[in-house]
């Protein structure tokens, strides 16, 4: 182990004995590194080969675990078991109701198990070391499944440095002036499928926030942070099932369900539900849009948020299936409860 790496692990132990209660991700920050540095120089942590796509086909032997996805100004937990992932190139997916995943693996660079006291999971960052997906074990969860996978996928060598590489991950809008913008409303008009959006900005070289200022009348309503709040508050009242988006650059992971206990804490408006935790934090929104997307099975709601850079935070829709049509009820508390700013 090199002087870097030993200085970087002393920097990192007296920072915690002075700050316990700050999290990884935002030690790292203030230490000027990357969460995977830390996790890199931690005594019990174990460095895992970057075979990510056998390994994910194989956590399904965990049983019960938390699988946790985020990115600056969200955190997404949910509970449950893993089914068996699939890919298709570097696009994969793990599909069930409890734990629901679509899987970006270009964006999967480093590995590792992570020991802190009792709390054992796996951890899998991009290649300037932001973490792109965790897996925890629960009181439910196989151990020994798990001292498995780890001693079948850990490195031979431990200890070594890592090799980080910066990502440039600015968001860059064309001029609106440059866009068909008239070309652009006309595809949004005639879309079939929600999952054709990001197609169409792609054709139309439109960035996801600006596709919210140049939307068709009427389809990209900006609202307040507080009306998306008691739109969620009424989801829970009205005991509905919704559909809560939160993304990574490797992962987003998806709950359907419902939200049931939220709190706020400071700047975090929180679900605290058995199986399902979101974490929002506010000051991070620049801004929220009520989205409507033309589909053949009518009109499909959706509530975006964004940080200042352009990046969606957090996307909510109501519970849906392909070839049946949006609920009513998610329609209605929204129409209650969005107010426009």
């Amino acid at each position: 182990m090199d002087n870097t790496t030993i200085s970087l692990k002393e920097q990192y132990q007296s920072f915690k004995a002075e700050n316990p209660k700050v999290r990884i991700r935002d030690a790292a920050k203030q230490l000027g590194v990357s969460e995977a540095d830390l996790v890199a120089v931690g005594d019990n942590n174990i460095a895992l080969k970057a075979d990510f796509e056998t390994m994910l086909k194989e956590i399904k032997t965990l049983g019960h675990v938390m699988a946790l996805t985020r990115n600056d100004h969200a955190v997404h937990e949910r509970k449950g078991i893993y089914t068996k992932a699939t890919f298709n190139g570097h696009i994969g997916l793990v599909v069930n109701p409890d734990i629901d995943l679509r899987l970006f693996m270009n964006a999967w660079h480093f590995g590792f198990a992570v020991s802190e006291g009792e709390r054992r999971s796996l951890q899998f960052f991009d290649k300037d070391g932001t973490a792109v997906h965790k897996i925890y074990l629960t009181e439910q969860s196989d151990v020994q499944a798990y001292e498995t996978l780890v001693a079948n996928y850990q490195v031979v060598v431990q200890g070594e440095a890592l090799q980080t590489t910066t990502i440039d991950k600015s968001i860059v809008e064309n001029p609106d002036g440059e866009i068909n913008v008239a070309g652009f409303r006309q595809a949004w008009l005639d879309l079939k499928d929600t999952h054709h959006f990001f197609g169409l900005l792609r054709d139309f070289g439109v960035a996801r926030r600006q596709a919210m200022r140049l939307a068709p009348e009427g389809h990209a309503t900006p609202i307040s942070v507080a009306s998306l709040k008691r739109i969620l508050e009424g989801v829970s009242e009205r005991d509905l099932e919704i559909m809560v988006f939160i993304g990574s650059r490797g992962c987003i992971q998806i709950h359907t369900g419902k939200v049931k206990k939220l709190l706020q804490t400071g700047p975090w408006f929180n679900v605290l539900d058995p199986e399902f935790n979101m974490h929002l934090r506010e000051d991070g929104i620049e801004s929220v849009w009520l989205v409507k997307k033309p589909t053949e099975d009518g009109t499909v709601t959706s509530l975006e948020a964004f940080d200042a850079e352009g990046n969606v935070i957090v996307q909510f829709f109501g519970k849906r299936k392909p070839r049946i049509p949006e609920r009513e009820d998610w329609r209605q508390v929204v129409t209650d409860y969005a107010v426009t700013v």
